[in-house]
């Protein structure tokens, strides 16, 4: 018998000081569906600083909109560009102090640990990933932006990995694995 995790909203974010993605999902009866998805548009602002204002206001506008129980952000990626790296940890961090600000709790999930809980495979592409969610949560298109499903993917990784953990996971093997989770194979 399934041990299920308690009716919630987890908002996923994508950081980014170009675009920000996000993706908000409802865990009803276990079951993840869309409420909504988008991006926060930043190449109009020429100030660094005035970019982590508009991701911080705006990621208080979606928790004070959705109530999302918890937030799921993806880990910024070691680079070689140093510059980048500062930029985009910072674009992180306002996104998580908006959400400390409202006393939600953060989890943080590196990239390659997003793309393997959602297409099965580390180094898939960006639309590798859209069109997995497209088929796992029922989307009607896949956006423009796949900043947008970016986000998406960070909230339905951090639902299968509270689910997983909740119900004490202890397969025997992948056929196991695959007759207790027939939903999670497309």
């Amino acid at each position: 018998m399934k041990n299920l995790v308690k009716d919630r909203i987890i908002l996923g974010i994508d950081p980014g000081t170009t675009i920000m993605g996000y993706g908000l999902i409802n865990i009803i009866n276990n079951e993840p569906s869309v409420i909504t998805l988008g991006i926060i548009e930043l190449k109009k602002y020429n100030n660094h600083y005035i970019k982590l204002q508009k991701i911080f206001d705006r990621t208080l506008q979606l928790i004070d909109s959705y109530h999302p129980d918890e937030i799921s952000i993806e880990a910024p990626f070691f680079g070689k560009n140093v510059q980048s790296m500062l930029k985009l940890g910072r674009a992180q961090g306002v996104a998580m102090a908006a959400g400390l600000y409202r006393s939600i709790p953060i989890f943080e999930y590196a990239p390659l640990k997003i793309k393997l809980a959602i297409t099965g495979s580390g180094s898939s592409s960006k639309e590798q990933v859209a069109n997995f969610l497209k088929s796992i949560l029922k989307l009607k298109e896949i956006p423009k932006k796949l900043d947008a499903t970016d986000g998406l993917a960070a909230a339905l990784c951090h639902f299968y990995q509270r689910e997983i953990k909740t119900e004490k996971a202890n397969f025997k093997n992948w056929k196991d694995f695959v007759n207790k989770n027939p939903d999670r194979i497309k």
